[in-house]
C-alpha cells in the first residue's frame, strides 16, 4: 500500500520554519515604511496652510505681470528707400602734357585744393621760343615779298591799259601776288602754332578741385603720348552719389520727380548711424539692369565741408513720402499671430486688451498704425510674450538713460 507509506513518511518530517535571511529582509522593509511615514507627516506639519488649500476648488490668485509701456503718439512718418551707393565725383581729370619736353618746375602740393586756371607745372619753353622766332622771321620775309609783288602788279596793270605789255604777263603777276599771300598765311599759322606750343609749356588746372599724388618729378622728360600723366584733379564740390533701387520702386520715384519737385537724399555711413550729408536727387538712369533688377539713381551733394570722398561707400536714403499726423508706436509693441498683427493696450484697471492693428510705414524702429490704436493709448513694448487677453500687469519704469546715453523705448522724445 504505497499511499499509506507516503503519508506516514511526510507526517514524520519536522515542520518548516522561515530562514534567517527571510526574517532579516522583512524587518528591514518594515523599518523603512515606518521612517518614511514619519518624514511625510513632519513635512505636512511644516507647510503653511493657504486660503486656497483650506477651500477645495478655489484657484490661487495670479501675480501681475511686469511690463513696460509707451504712449502712442501723433507725428509725421517718413517713408524712405535705401540703397548702397558709391560717391562719384562729377569731374575727374588726368592732367597730361600736351607737348614734349623736360619738366622744369611744379607749382602744386599733393592734396592741395586749387582753382581753375592755376599754374601747375612748367615745361622747358626754350625750344618753342626758338620755333616762334623762326616763324616770325619767315613771316617778315614773305610779307615783304608780297608787298613788292603787289607794287609790280599795279605797274603791270597800268602798262597793260597802255597796251605796252601782253595780258599773259599781267596774269602771271597776279598769280605771284596770290602765291605770296598764301605763303604769308602759312607763316601766320606757324607763328600761331609756336605760340600755342609755348602756351602749352605752362600747364594750368582745367577745373577746380583737389590734387592727388604727384606722378612725375621735376627733371624728367615728358611726352604728349605718356599714358600716366602728371597728376589727377578731382572735383570735390559738388559731389555725386550713385545708388541702385529695386525696379518695383521706379514708378513711385518717377512720380515724385514729376513737376520739378525736389526729392531729398541723405548719405549715411555703412552702419546707418551717422548722417554724412544731405542732397537732392538729380536723375534716374535710362535703363534697368536685367542682371540685378535694379535701376541706378544719381544724387548731388554740395559737399562744402568735404563730408563725402570719391569712391566712398555710403547708404543713400531717399525720402519718398511723408505721412502727416500718423499714429506712431515703437515696432517692439507689435506682435504677430496667424490672424495678423496685434498689440497689447493698457486699460485703466491695470489689465491689457489684445488689439488687432493695421500696420503702415515702418522706419527707424517705429511703425505707423492705420487702425487699432489711438494716440495717447499705452502699448506694451516689453513683456508681451507672457500676456493674454485680460492679463493683469504691473507697469515698470524704464531707466532714463543707460551709461552709453541710449534712450529706452519708453522714454519720450525731445
Amino acid at each position: 500500500m504505497p499511499d499509506t507509506d507516503t503519508e506516514t513518511i511526510e507526517s514524520d518530517l519536522p515542520p518548516r520554519t522561515p530562514s534567517l535571511f527571510t526574517r532579516w529582509w522583512f524587518r528591514l522593509l518594515l523599518l523603512c515604511l515606518v521612517v518614511g511615514g514619519a518624514i511625510a507627516a513632519w513635512k505636512t506639519q511644516q507647510q503653511p496652510t493657504s486660503p486656497a488649500a483650506a477651500k477645495p476648488g478655489t484657484k490661487a490668485p495670479s501675480l501681475p505681470t511686469p511690463v513696460f509701456v509707451v504712449p502712442a503718439r501723433k507725428g509725421d512718418m517718413n517713408l524712405y528707400l535705401t540703397g548702397l551707393g558709391s560717391v562719384t565725383p562729377l569731374n575727374t581729370v588726368l592732367v597730361r602734357s600736351r607737348v614734349d619736353g623736360q619738366l622744369m618746375t611744379v607749382h602744386f602740393r599733393e592734396g592741395q585744393t586749387i582753382t581753375k586756371g592755376s599754374l601747375l607745372a612748367v615745361i622747358d619753353p626754350r625750344p618753342f621760343q626758338v620755333l616762334l622766332t623762326q616763324a616770325e622771321g619767315q613771316m617778315a620775309r614773305d610779307r615783304e615779298q608780297l608787298n613788292n609783288a603787289r607794287m609790280d602788279l599795279e605797274r603791270y596793270r597800268l602798262l597793260w591799259k597802255q597796251d605796252s605789255i601782253p595780258q599773259q604777263q599781267l596774269d602771271t603777276q597776279e598769280a605771284l601776288v596770290r602765291q605770296y599771300e598764301g605763303a604769308v598765311k602759312v607763316d601766320q599759322g606757324q607763328i600761331d602754332s609756336a605760340k600755342l606750343q609755348l602756351t602749352y609749356s605752362r600747364i594750368t588746372a582745367p577745373l577746380s578741385g583737389r590734387i592727388g599724388l604727384r606722378l612725375v618729378d621735376p627733371g624728367n622728360m615728358v611726352h604728349a603720348s605718356d599714358a600716366g600723366g602728371l597728376l589727377t584733379i578731382t572735383q570735390m564740390q559738388p559731389m555725386a552719389v550713385l545708388f541702385p533701387l529695386p525696379e518695383d520702386n521706379l514708378p513711385k520715384v518717377l512720380h515724385k520727380m514729376q513737376g520739378g519737385r525736389l526729392t531729398v537724399v541723405e548719405a549715411f555711413d555703412r552702419e546707418m548711424k551717422q548722417n554724412l550729408a544731405s542732397g537732392q536727387l538729380a536723375t534716374v538712369d535710362n535703363q534697368i539692369d536685367p542682371a540685378t533688377g535694379t535701376v541706378k539713381l544719381k544724387a548731388t551733394f554740395a559737399n562744402r565741408a568735404n563730408e563725402l570722398f570719391p569712391n566712398q561707400f555710403v547708404n543713400a536714403r531717399l525720402l519718398l513720402e511723408v505721412k502727416k499726423d500718423a499714429v506712431i508706436v515703437p515696432s517692439a509693441a507689435l506682435q504677430r499671430s496667424p490672424q495678423g498683427a496685434f498689440a497689447f493696450v493698457l486699460k485703466p484697471d491695470k489689465t491689457v486688451a489684445m488689439r488687432p492693428v493695421k500696420i503702415g510705414i515702418s522706419q527707424g524702429g517705429e511703425t505707423s498704425i492705420l487702425e487699432g490704436v489711438e494716440a495717447g493709448e499705452q502699448v506694451v513694448v516689453d513683456g508681451a510674450e507672457r500676456l493674454r487677453e485680460g492679463s493683469k500687469v504691473e507697469v515698470k519704469e524704464r531707466e532714463q538713460r543707460s551709461k552709453g546715453g541710449a534712450k529706452g523705448p519708453g522714454e519720450k522724445r525731445r
